[in-house]
């Protein structure tokens, strides 16, 4: 019986299998992800330090992500993930035992956390260009909408989750049970019959290899686009492991329960976003369906500056959420149907260094704003510089590389 239009790619077994442990091993995730920023601040009571801990999160991300595009898309992708899959399980359980122990120090979560991240440079591009791979171009907008609504509904459930378990036993069993979350993961890939095998021809070297993916980038403008304003959103706006922590803390004097339930709606919003791209989406979306949420994004962070009422700041990180995803799913979908499949991997490397790669600058601005000029000037500056930087680049766009933006 054929599935509802929002659901179409799950008709693929691979997919199927892929996508339900992926919801339950980022769960998981999100759990750690809280942990580790109340970690930090019960730590060092320091935003800065909060800040350098996302920043060292994401840093291997903007000096190595081109070679995980180029391993992406040289090795058998299955069996890339499930190498990739257990190492960060590793990563989750050391976390753990240090944590549980009562030996765990900053330099242990940072040293863990940039572990982490020089693992999601071969990870992350690797499973966003294993989804053409399993499901085709026809069903791959529907595919990213509903990996987008895994990760969001995770949002919601793992913070929630996570703030009762901190504040009941400590972070260390929230790491803990991140750690098991990936056995689902590895046990389905190894299930899987998809190897997604490379596509890159013999004797080519890993540099030329790099150039090759960076001038194909640079040389396709609708790529180019795409990329900067995955850049200038990302750097000012997509901190939240920074930002809502602090406005927990010192704005709305929420404790750990607080910061989980706001982290919830966040994930509720992204997930109403994920869920309403999946039943409209289209092959490739309009180009304003990407600039409008950019727009809506950084409006939303700029508001976060003048509200202080715990319900409030709730419902601009529900529009935030929304936005976000909305915004990153027409991203992704526009990169991996206009790239060739042999340069697949290393366009998603780029998408990832955009997403993520800036993540160091923009986690380190937040943090280091807040602690001198306090949370809601952090949130002004961010918030107006991202709004300021897309309609730059809608003007540019519009004016220089395509008879309009409202078109593709």
């Amino acid at each position: 019986m054929a599935l509802p239009t929002g659901l179409t790619a799950l008709e693929h077994r691979d997919f199927r299998l892929f996508w339900v442990s992926q919801f339950v091993s980022l769960i998981g995730t999100w759990m750690q992800s809280l942990g580790q920023s109340w970690l930090v601040l019960e730590l060092t009571n320091s935003p800065f330090k909060l800040g350098a801990i996302s920043a060292l999160q994401f840093l291997p991300m903007l000096f190595l992500s081109v070679f995980g595009g180029v391993i992406s898309d040289r090795l058998p992708k299955r069996r890339l993930i499930v190498a990739t899959q257990t190492a960060l399980a590793l990563q989750a359980l050391a976390l753990a035992a240090l944590t549980w122990t009562g030996h765990v120090q900053y330099w242990h979560v940072a040293v863990l956390a940039l572990l982490f991240g020089t693992i999601n440079t071969i990870d992350m591009p690797t499973r966003q260009s294993f989804i053409i791979e399993l499901v085709g171009r026809d069903h791959l907008t529907n595919a990213i909408a509903l990996n987008s609504a895994a990760f969001n509904g995770a949002r919601i459930i793992g913070p929630a989750i996570a703030g009762i378990v901190i504040a009941r036993f400590g972070e260390g069993p929230a790491f803990f049970l991140n750690g098991l979350s990936f056995l689902p993961v590895i046990g389905a890939l190894l299930a899987v019959r998809t190897e997604g095998l490379p596509h890159l021809g013999v004797g080519s070297s890993v540099l030329g290899d790099i150039r090759e993916g960076i001038g194909y980038a640079l040389r396709t403008p609708l790529v180019a686009f795409v990329l900067s304003l995955v850049v200038s959103v990302s750097v000012f706006t997509l901190n939240h492991n920074v930002l809502v922590p602090l406005l927990a803390r010192d704005v709305l004097h929420q404790a750990a329960q607080g910061l989980g339930f706001l982290m919830a709606v966040l994930g509720a919003g992204a997930l109403t976003g994920a869920v309403a791209v999946a039943m409209l989406a289209r092959r490739r979306p309009h180009l304003a369906a990407i600039l409008i949420p950019a727009l809506g994004l950084s409006a939303g962070i700029l508001v976060l500056a003048v509200v202080h009422r715990f319900w409030l700041v709730a419902a601009m990180l529900f529009l935030v959420g929304f936005c976000q995803i909305v915004f990153m799913t027409g991203c992704n979908t526009t990169l991996q149907i206009t790239a060739p499949d042999g340069l697949r991997g290393r366009t998603m490397s780029l998408y990832m260094l955009a997403f993520a790669g800036v993540t160091p600058f923009g986690a380190s601005f937040i943090g280091s704003t807040a602690e001198a000029f306090g949370v809601p000037i952090a949130c002004l500056a961010a918030g107006s510089l991202a709004l300021l930087s897309v309609l730059a680049l809608a003007w540019w766009w519009e004016r220089g590389t395509a008879t309009s933006v409202w078109t593709s």
